[in-house]
């Protein structure tokens, strides 16, 4: 998988390669090679095939907050909590 911090591009890639845009349970993204049968359990294919750098962007433009979903849940929760 290559997480938020590895987004650079690598000099061997080709520009042509083809990834996918994977989220899991937690609603964390990455990219995976459309050329691999398998997706990794525990993630889910979004949106559509492209080069590494679309799918960097798409992930760049809906991954806004980094926090994964559980936490975000129990901060919110915490939130109301003391707002009562």
């Amino acid at each position: 998988m290559f997480w938020r911090d590895d987004m650079s591009s690598n000099i061997d890639e080709d520009p042509f390669d083809q990834y996918y845009v994977v989220m899991n349970h937690e609603e964390q993204y990455s990219i995976w090679p459309t050329e691999k049968q398998v997706i990794p359990l525990g993630w889910t294919v979004v949106g559509k095939p492209g080069t590494k750098q679309e799918c960097l962007e798409y992930i760049k433009t809906v991954w806004t907050d980094m926090r994964p979903l559980s936490l975000r849940k129990s901060m919110a929760e915490i939130e109301e909590k003391q707002k009562k």
